[in-house]
């Protein structure tokens, strides 16, 4: 039964009994939000792209509405309902709107395929349909803490709860986002997540209205003298401080997530190890604050004092990531199974990034702290507070990502975050407050402290070295590779990736990103890449237009390019750097294709780039980066397929790389099996190295393939196709027989194989977690054994004199 005003005196006195009950909501409301961050972010990516510039809208949206939410509670809800109960309901419309967006997704997707495009009204159009799905949710979400705040007063003690439940908050993301990386959807998926989140969403939203009937609230005229209250001085420097604080450390989540990956892979599951550790530094960072702030007479110098050392912390992750952990003794070829290694990651992860971590985290408790005086309205206090910080969060996550690594590097990138500490400490350390005036004044030793503090930043960044070549090009592999890595000739920090090239001694030149070698001038390596761009324009009966998606060293879109048919030529690549760098460097491989007539370089997810055009192709050839990278399974599901069908005319033919090397079966499994349920008859062609498997080249067509052996042969002989002659015999094809005799099976007789296999959806993207597990494994020539097992001469494949017939059946009875 709901108490009466009458009684809320001796339930206020009570009521701190049930705030550790309160914390363990925010664990449950903060685990929640971050598999909902977590879904949603990849559901919408499938839609607006992965692109940095679509991230960084996203992650803006999500922010942007968490701060709108903090902020503007108080202003809009009344005083008058008990804090737990509109707790509650916030709680209840989060898990409302987020069955709203996983169920109306499709309709939202269609909606913006209909209107999307490239340039400034598309990505208007990308705020816009971001905005109309994470707004909602993300304005509950940032209120909710503004709004229990208004169950505590504004006394040390009860301040230093509100940094208790800030801290139980972000624990339960870090719950959140283990549960979501490494359970909900790598065993399930989408939807299963979205369940469990309104689950607990439900569960959170049922025990705070059983409290609210056993406890009072304030009654409304208390909180309303309550917000005449004056701030406290010198709060403007506070916000500011807490903005800055706020910018550093989503600045400096941008950079170290960039360098982590490379240095641990850049699987959906390192993703996820960063960002838990980063939560669980800021998390435990609040929980010390928020005991500290209880005994603290001057919470403004702790605060100060917390933004100098991160000074040292910053310095201290960068020598790490630049210096040390890249040649820690780890080969993870020798890790027995990946959660092995998974455990290794995140000993590294914590080493590094834990101290600075636990600093910002600490930083937000000691605000509310500075800020706070008797009698002021918490959930105006708090909203402020948290506004302030997320305002800089957002500054510091979009211009760090979009604007400053692209500009000028990770080095500098580091040195302005010491940058930002040193300003954040000066505001804090440098003005003191005066016992006549009330008010902050700059004194002698005031400007004493300031100079000592410049000093010690200027020391910090100095410290900070640029980020070795070695892990850029080699990643996982830097120790390994230390004493035989060739000559750095490039490498470069891109808007979206790292990419780098080297020069072996024996002349080999090699396209690094992702931390790993992409492409190369290896003869394997070179057969691969043509083969995939030669058989795009072969077999294909009329391939004026063809569309290449990831451009890499440029050698399969220079195939492409120097057959005398295609007459338009587009490649599709998410980094600018790429073509306008990396690919100059392969242009005696790649014939300068960047600079060729025919070609168009789309800088765009190829994925976002085919739902917003119109344009249909004859040919498509897909060579992206490796599946376990995130992001990358998206270029291999059933949906992505069904796309590329929709965008070839008649007649058309698709092909696709899949590795064999660095993947383990289910993963191989998984992208053959998807691909045959868009093209049932699709063909497998097999590049070998020393007698193995080494890589695949997949291709379909909608309608039945039918290869005329005797055309191909004509087309090759005529003297227009001289340069492409050239290209196939350098990687020891003398004849179309040779060509097609890498034939290795075709849709039905790997049934008996795929049986086992998982579909690669957009509901479930299961590629990238099976692929992220198989990330260190070599089973290429067990896998390729396996498909040639199964192998017969395909019947009604290729058509042509028998001659010709008979000697292709005889290369594939004793060849490959």
């Amino acid at each position: 039964m709901t108490k009466t005003p009458e009684s809320s005196s001796a339930a206020s006195a009570a009521s701190p009994r049930f705030l550790p009950l309160l914390l363990l909501l925010f664990i449950g409301s903060g685990c929640a939000a971050l598999i909902y961050e977590i879904v949603w972010f990849q559901l919408l990516q499938l839609v607006i792209g992965s692109s940095a510039i679509s991230l960084g809208v996203l992650l803006g949206t999500f922010m942007g509405g968490m701060c709108v939410g903090s902020l503007f509670l108080s202003r809009i809800i009344s005083s008058r309902p008990h804090p737990l109960r509109v707790y509650a309901f916030l709680e209840l419309g989060i898990g409302a709107l987020g069955l709203l967006i996983i169920w109306g997704m499709p309709l939202f997707s269609r909606a913006y395929i209909v209107l999307g495009g490239p340039g400034l009204s598309g990505l208007l159009l990308r705020g816009l349909f971001a905005g109309i799905c994470l707004l909602p949710p993300t304005l509950l979400m940032g209120a909710t803490l503004p709004a229990i705040a208004r169950w505590v007063e504004t006394t040390p003690r009860g301040v230093s709860w509100l940094g208790f439940f800030y801290g139980g908050n972000t624990a339960g993301a870090v719950l959140g986002c283990l549960l979501a990386g490494f359970y909900l959807l790598r065993v399930h998926d989408v939807f299963i997540a979205t369940y469990a989140a309104v689950a607990l969403n439900v569960t959170v939203a049922a025990a705070g209205l059983a409290l609210a009937r056993f406890t009072s609230h304030a009654p409304p005229a208390e909180v309303a003298r309550a917000t005449s209250v004056a701030a406290a001085p010198g709060a403007a420097l506070v916000y500011v401080t807490i903005a800055l604080s706020g910018m550093s450390a989503l600045g400096a989540e941008v950079v170290w997530t960039r360098l982590l990956t490379l240095m641990l892979g850049a699987t959906t599951y390192t993703f996820s190890i960063i960002l838990a550790v980063f939560l669980m530094g800021i998390g435990l960072g609040s929980s010390i604050g928020s005991y500290a702030s209880r005994h603290l007479e001057r919470p403004r110098a702790a605060l100060g004092l917390a933004q100098l050392c991160l000074v040292a912390a910053v310095a201290w992750t960068a020598w790490n990531v630049a210096k040390a952990l890249p040649f820690w003794p780890v080969n993870p070829e020798l890790a027995s199974t990946p959660w092995v290694q998974f455990q290794v990651d995140l000993a590294r992860t914590m080493w590094a990034v834990l101290p600075a971590a636990v600093l910002w985290g600490a930083s937000f408790p000691l605000a509310l702290a500075s800020v706070a005086r008797p009698g002021q309205d918490p959930g105006r206090l708090v909203g402020r507070v948290y506004a302030a910080n997320t305002v800089g969060a957002i500054v510091g996550s979009l211009g760090f990502a979009l604007l400053v690594v692209p500009a000028i590097g990770t080095q500098y990138a580091q040195r302005a975050l010491v940058a930002l500490a040193v300003v954040a400490a000066l505001l804090m350390l440098g003005p003191v407050l005066s016992a006549e005036s009330n008010r902050l004044r700059l004194t002698a030793r005031g400007a004493t402290v300031g100079v000592a503090v410049l000093v010690l930043g200027g020391l910090g960044a100095w410290s900070i070295a640029p980020i070795p070549a070695l892990l850029v090009a080699y990643g996982r592999f830097s120790a390994p590779r230390f004493y035989n890595h060739g000559d750095f000739i490039y490498w470069g920090e891109g808007m979206s990736s790292s990419p780098a090239v080297s020069r072996l001694s024996n002349g080999v030149l090699n396209y690094h990103n992702a931390g790993k070698v992409q492409a190369s001038s290896e003869p394997q390596d070179m057969r691969l890449q043509r083969m995939l761009g030669h058989l795009t324009t072969l077999v294909s009966q009329n391939p004026r237009s063809v569309l290449v998606i990831g451009c890499g060293a440029g050698v399969t879109a220079g195939a492409v390019s120097i057959s005398p048919r295609v007459e338009r030529l587009t490649v599709a690549e998410i980094e600018p750097l790429v073509p306008q760098v990396v690919s100059e460097y392969f242009g005696e491989h790649n014939y300068n294709v960047v600079r060729n007539p025919k070609t168009r370089v789309v800088i765009d997810d190829a994925r976002h780039y085919l739902l917003t055009t119109d344009e249909k192709f004859d040919a498509i050839t897909s060579d992206p980066f490796d599946p376990w990278v995130k992001g990358a399974a998206t270029l291999y599901t059933r949906e992505f397929w069904d796309l590329v069908k929709r965008h070839l005319n008649p007649g058309g033919v698709v092909t696709v790389f899949v590795q064999l090397y660095e993947s383990g079966t289910p993963a191989v499994k998984s992208e053959i099996a998807t691909f045959l349920e868009a093209f049932p008859n699709g063909i497998v062609w097999g590049n070998t190295y020393q007698g193995s498997g080494y890589d695949l080249v997949l291709l379909g067509q909608v309608e039945p393939t039918r290869i005329n052996v005797d055309e191909m042969e004509q087309r090759l002989a005529g003297p227009e196709f001289g340069l492409v002659r050239q290209s196939l015999s350098e990687i020891g094809f003398y004849s179309v027989t040779d060509l097609l005799s890498t034939f290795a099976s075709q849709g039905a007789m790997l049934q008996p194989w795929l049986a086992d296999a998982e579909i690669n959806t957009d509901r479930n993207l299961r590629l990238q977690y099976l692929a992220g597990l198989g990330l260190n494994k070599y089973e290429q020539a067990t896998i390729y054994s396996d498909i040639l097992r199964l192998r017969r001469y395909p019947e009604g494949l290729f058509v042509g004199s028998p001659e010709r017939l008979q000697a292709l059946r005889s290369a594939l009875a004793f060849g490959q």
